[in-house]
């Protein structure tokens, strides 16, 4: 059997941490940045860590050699 393809749309948004959780980069820090404050633009700087649920779905079928 051959060997099952990465999607490429994932492993360009997600990456994995040292203990194997998955990490990616939050949204809402493209535009329209004047009528949000300084407070949750600094917080969306910041990596997020999916939830167990997802991550299992990242590594199944997304990213399996990952």
């Amino acid at each position: 059997m051959p060997k099952m393809k990465s999607k490429r749309c994932a492993a360009k948004r997600f990456s994995f941490t040292a203990g194997g959780k998955v990490k990616y980069k939050k949204m809402n820090l493209r535009h329209i940045l004047t009528k949000k404050s300084a407070k949750r633009k600094r917080n969306l700087r910041k990596s997020g860590i999916l939830s167990d649920a997802d991550s299992a779905k990242v590594r199944k079928q997304l990213l399996p050699y990952g």
